[in-house]
């Protein structure tokens, strides 16, 4: 799922093509039945309509129009933006879902997944935008004592608190697999339970991480527009990276599976040593199941008969 860094690199993006330009037309695909997620304003509405400002809510981009009209669009995991010139692109055929229009070139949404779940609304007003905004604070701009106070609102893993778009905007599995490394700590921590060495640098780490990260995601897409949005990229130090060595001390990344979703971590780095269990293979495993990395190096390192 495209995460702050990469909203933020989308957003610079667009702004360079389709602010203060005219929406002309709105072209959805005949597989897009889901897509439109309301019915009033209709669609048809936002046609010919100028583009006066671009914003994210958390993890959605929204698009400010003439007559106090906005188009919210949620990528979900597996929707992604293209830029084609000129103007009246087709929309690609297996994974296209819809194609924003404009004089200057077409804005194409599109979805590499079975499961379509991408969501566009249209909405008018300011207070029906705001109802959009799943209110987590923006991690670029709490204070340590506002970071703090969300922790302790609720007792949760640091893990789902990160995640949690209610809690903090625009982080997901990925970014928060790479603050939870570059913090030392383990995902597994409760929220308010952190000593106060480990605030600061769970905020230390939210800062650097999601900055260098646009930093490192604007350099790459230069003038261009975003191409390769994806979860998994070289240079992150835990997330996608299971087996491979921890960047910091070059013990074997290891993982959590729950249903679609993965927590990678180094065991050295964040939980001093202790292997977090995995529901599945514990269960599987019980009493063969290592509790330590030490342990787990240690079978490994045993010659099989």
């Amino acid at each position: 799922m495209p995460e702050l860094p990469d909203l933020t690199v989308y957003l610079e993006a667009l702004r360079a093509r389709v602010l203060d330009q005219v929406l002309t037309g709105v072209r959805r695909a005949p597989a897009a039945v889901a897509l439109l997620r309301t019915a009033v304003p209709p669609l048809g509405q936002v046609h010919g309509r100028r583009v006066l400002g671009l914003s994210r809510l958390g993890k959605r981009l929204v698009l400010a129009l003439e007559g106090e009209l906005f188009l919210v669009l949620h990528l979900m995991i597996a929707g992604r933006l293209r830029w084609a010139e000129p103007a009246g692109a087709a929309i690609p055929g297996k994974i296209g879902l819809a194609a924003f229009d404009f004089p200057a070139g077409t804005l194409l949404l599109t979805e590499a997944s079975a499961k379509k779940r991408a969501a566009l609304h249209v909405v008018r007003g300011s207070a029906a935008l705001e109802a959009h905004d799943p209110g987590g604070l923006e991690p670029l701009e709490m204070t340590l004592e506002d970071l703090d106070r969300a922790l302790r609102r609720e007792r949760h893993t640091l893990k789902r608190t990160l995640t949690d778009p209610t809690t903090l905007a625009g982080i997901g599995n990925a970014y928060s697999d790479e603050i939870l490394h570059a913090a030392r700590l383990s995902p597994t921590r409760m929220s308010d339970a952190l000593t106060t060495h480990e605030l600061v640098r769970l905020h230390a780490a939210i800062v650097s991480v999601l900055t260098t990260w646009t930093a490192r995601l604007r350099a790459e897409t230069g003038a261009g527009f975003p191409e390769k949005v994806t979860a998994f990229r070289d240079g992150m130090a835990t997330h996608g990276r299971f087996g491979k060595p921890c960047p910091v001390c070059e013990t074997a990344i290891q993982r959590i599976v729950h249903g679609e979703h993965e927590t990678n971590y180094c065991p050295r780095c964040q939980t001093g040593g202790k292997l977090l269990a995995d529901r599945s293979l514990s269960r599987l495993l019980h009493a063969d199941w290592p509790k330590t990395v030490d342990a787990l190096e240690a079978r490994r390192q045993v010659p099989r008969p």
